[in-house]
């Protein structure tokens, strides 16, 4: 018989643990050994547990969901935590990346959706809703200095008045080229494979779109998380996010 997900559900509202509770209760290969309604709750129960996921809230009261995600990313870093809020802002979004978590969820997310990404955080990968996949591929669209200004956006070509006196277009700061300036210690083939990581892409899409085996394309995560110093694809992102 295959092993169980060990879950513990954090939100504050009564209802939304309740639900999720019930919901989850009815997989075969989950289950839920507790739930807290505030983060301090949270921390203390996920060290008590040791479960393989947390699914977090963000905002709740005595400690928000990514001081708590913070705190078990440093003092119980078996478990992976998947953050399952309501709110997908680029401050929410980036916030809860750099305190640790692996994955990312809105609340609209169907029960399919949410059960693929718990499988997937226990075995280690990221995993991003698709409104979450677009704030994160803005930001590293956007020019330095202007991802978090509200109503901001970058002055594109068009923009330009006659005789070349406007804004010349901004570079890609995700591409292969702008990443060799940012990470020198990177590969070409590295600087390509983190370049297709930041766009969400999968080992198995990177494969494709590179030619590659899945082994191979491995091979390349590996060495650039390395490098990095990073230990998954979430601190990957938010690496790149905070234009190291």
């Amino acid at each position: 018989m295959t092993a169980r997900i060990r879950i513990v559900l954090a939100d504050d509202q009564a209802i939304i643990r309740d639900g999720l509770e019930t919901v989850l209760s009815l997989v075969e290969d989950f289950e839920v050994v507790g739930t807290a309604a505030d983060g301090a709750g949270a921390v203390a129960l996920i060290a008590a547990e040791r479960p393989d996921v947390a699914l977090m809230d963000l905002r709740m009261p005595v400690l928000d969901g990514a001081a708590a995600t913070r705190r078990v990313t440093a003092e119980t870093p078996e478990t992976a935590v998947l953050v399952l809020t309501t709110f997908a802002d680029d401050a929410d979004i980036v916030s809860a990346l750099r305190a640790g978590a692996r994955g990312y969820l809105t609340k609209d997310a169907g029960r399919a959706e949410l059960a693929a990404a718990i499988r997937a955080v226990s075995a280690g990968q990221s995993t991003f809703s698709a409104p979450v996949r677009d704030v994160l591929l803005g930001r590293l669209d956007a020019p330095a200095g202007t991802a978090d200004a509200a109503g901001s956006r970058p002055a594109a070509a068009s923009d330009a008045k006659p005789g070349g006196t406007g804004a010349e277009p901004v570079a890609d700061p995700a591409s292969p080229e702008a990443l060799a300036t940012r990470f020198p210690a990177l590969t070409a083939r590295e600087r390509e494979v983190y370049a297709l990581i930041l766009q969400g892409r999968s080992n198995g899409e990177i494969a494709q779109t590179l030619f590659v085996g899945v082994a191979t394309v491995k091979t390349h995560v590996n060495a650039l998380f390395a490098k990095l110093g990073v230990r998954d694809r979430a601190q990957a992102i938010a690496k790149g996010l905070g234009r190291a």
